[in-house]
């Protein structure tokens, strides 16, 4: 097991309890399978980078995709490997305990496409190295969709100044990251991400994921409103991609696409 398994291990146990199925966690989900059923059509095979419990593999399994599955952790592989065959899906997904950043041991065909979601890229010190050994497991043109926390998020600032935490209100623009349960979490700007992926991907859009929508640790609060969410995930989903809402967003929604 890795140091970077550890941390996950611990939180796979309630992590569908404590985000997957609560209103906010469902609203941000569905912000972002929209943007993955676009990329990645029936039939198409695809890797899925950090798959946690496996809800996005399973979704798109559900769709007919086939999904070469990720993750550092082998509980939360574990995991996906449950849920996949309770939904009926398992024939679609294969699930492997490999951290990203070990992408160059994977041997395969190339995919039609590949995706990461809800910040597992965060936990990568050098994303172009990942970049770099992601290139070759692709075919010239396919898809790459990420989504990674953003640096600059109003929601934060002023969730945690009225809760008196002036400090973690502002921890993302540290140069070195952020420590977390033993690992580091590094917060990339938007130019940082793209300078990254070049010369082996194009940036072809981006996207605001959880801008009026608050950051997944307001959950409490977003229960008690459910009105008031339905009304900012409304106006969000019609303005995630006027600037400057991707860039003040609690995670950014990257597609890349693979250069010939």
């Amino acid at each position: 097991m890795t140091a970077a398994a550890a941390p996950f291990d611990a939180l796979a146990a309630h992590y569908d309890a404590e985000f997957t199925v609560t209103p906010l966690g469902q609203r941000l989900r569905h912000a972002v399978w929209r943007h993955l059923d676009a990329a990645f059509p029936e039939g198409a095979r695809v890797l899925d980078l950090g798959c946690g419990t496996g809800e996005d593999a399973v979704h798109l399994a559900g769709r007919g995709v086939s999904v070469h599955a990720l993750d550092a952790s082998p509980v939360m592989a574990d995991a996906a490997l449950s849920k996949a065959a309770r939904e009926g899906v398992a024939s679609r997904i294969r699930v492997e305990v490999r951290p990203v950043e070990a992408l160059d041991g994977l041997h395969s065909r190339p995919f039609d496409g590949a995706y990461s979601n809800f910040g597992a890229l965060n936990c990568v010190a050098d994303l172009g190295r990942v970049a770099r050994s992601l290139g070759p497991l692709l075919r010239p043109g396919a898809p790459l969709v990420l989504v990674l926390m953003g640096r600059s998020v109003p929601w934060e600032w002023v969730w945690h100044l009225t809760h008196g935490e002036p400090r973690t209100a502002f921890r993302r623009f540290s140069r070195h990251g952020v420590p977390w349960r033993g690992l580091t979490v590094f917060y990339p700007t938007i130019r940082a991400v793209r300078r990254a992926l070049a010369p082996g991907f194009t940036l072809r859009g981006i996207r605001a994921i959880g801008v009026l929508l608050p950051p997944t640790y307001a959950r409490g609060w977003a229960s008690r409103h459910p009105r008031l969410l339905e009304t900012l995930d409304r106006t969000e989903r019609r303005l995630e991609r006027v600037w400057p809402l991707p860039q003040l967003a609690d995670h950014v929604l990257f597609r890349f696409e693979r250069n010939g």
